[in-house]
């Protein structure tokens, strides 16, 4: 994060830009801080729940009213439905007591039927106080065979740092799938930070999507995912289709600047990167150094428990691409963690 604010603080008075790919949007939300008007983007309706809250919803319209209610929803007893008897009895990714906290709250968000913005940031702090009670390493794949500590303490919702509006003006979220959002959004600068692997982020986080959608799905296998887990499928999770979708989307975002976020351990390599995106102008290459997932860190483990091995590689190489019209304003610059950069000519 620090060398990608670097990377926009380079570029310049604060300007509309494309999040295309909005994630946790912790990018948007840093990106809003800064001045810029953040339209996000992502298909996920937890991930677009979170940008209503981080960069659509402004702290000077709704924080009073936003706080009020969160402070009526934390005091609410604990209700055991779906989400205990599916994510703390079927599977174990939180203790009873918080998934029953986690039920009778969502429930009554449901029933309050808020305004969208408000809403967002009602289920940003139930999912946020719930991250800090789970018994994962991060993500939803899988949960810990022991307790974690954290899951042990009381479920406590918080009020989520909801921005005041941005300089360059009002943000918005939006659930499109990606190459539907580049036909109708529209900014100075697009940041792109696709998948770059098989895993999905809706599995990598399905207990969040059923807790926004609250639509009590079937699930399967012992993390309970969501059936559409294994139906909704994305070219860029797949290893053959990921460069011709990664190239159309490249081509066509409206944007006069690209910065691209991409992973050395990723389907397509740094050279090819560097070629797709000299379609629109120089390309400037930076490569930072950076700690590996949290798995990696962990080490490989038997079913028992027991560590059974060493992972190839603790750290990898993690490049940010910058192209077009703003290349120029990042040449030679240097970043924490950057090892090298390198400027490609211009090639149409």
């Amino acid at each position: 994060m620090p060398a990608l604010m670097s990377v926009f603080d380079a570029l310049g008075e604060a300007q509309t830009v494309l999040d295309l790919f909005s994630g946790t949007s912790r990018v948007g939300h840093a990106l809003k801080r800064r001045g810029h008007r953040v339209l996000a983007n992502d298909h996920n309706a937890y991930a677009a729940t979170l940008a209503r809250c981080y960069v659509q919803a402004d702290h000077e319209e709704l924080a009073e009213v936003a706080l009020r209610e969160i402070t009526r929803l934390d005091a609410l007893p604990g209700s055991p439905g779906y989400f205990t008897h599916t994510f703390c009895e079927q599977s174990r990714f939180f203790r009873p007591e918080n998934g029953a906290r986690v039920d009778a709250i969502r429930d009554a968000i449901q029933t309050l039927a808020a305004p969208p913005e408000l809403e967002a940031v009602l289920l940003t702090s139930l999912m946020e106080a719930a991250d800090r009670v789970d018994s994962t390493t991060g993500l939803q794949m899988a949960y810990l065979k022991r307790w974690a500590k954290r899951a042990h303490n009381p479920l406590k919702l918080r009020m989520p740092d909801v921005l005041p509006r941005a300089k360059a003006g009002k943000g918005g979220a939006h659930e499109l799938e990606v190459l539907d959002a580049v036909e109708r959004l529209e900014g100075d600068i697009a940041y792109l930070d696709p998948p770059y692997n098989q895993h999905k982020y809706l599995g990598n986080y399905h207990v969040w999507e059923t807790l926004v959608r609250w639509d009590a799905p079937e699930h399967y296998g012992v993390a309970c995912k969501r059936v559409d887990c294994r139906e909704r499928r994305s070219d860029f999770n797949s290893r053959p289709r990921h460069e011709a979708a990664l190239e159309h989307l490249i081509r066509n975002v409206r944007a006069e600047t690209l910065v691209l976020s991409m992973s050395d351990e990723g389907f397509v390599s740094r050279d090819t990167l560097e070629r797709m995106l000299s379609c629109r102008g120089e390309v400037v290459t930076l490569d930072v150094d950076y700690k590996r997932y949290v798995g990696a860190q962990i080490g490989i483990h038997a079913p028992s428990g027991e560590k059974v091995g060493e992972v190839g590689a603790l750290r990898n190489r993690e490049y940010i691409f910058v192209a077009g019209e703003g290349a120029e304003r990042v040449r030679g610059l240097t970043v924490e963690g950057a090892a090298s950069a390198r400027a490609q000519s211009v090639m149409n």
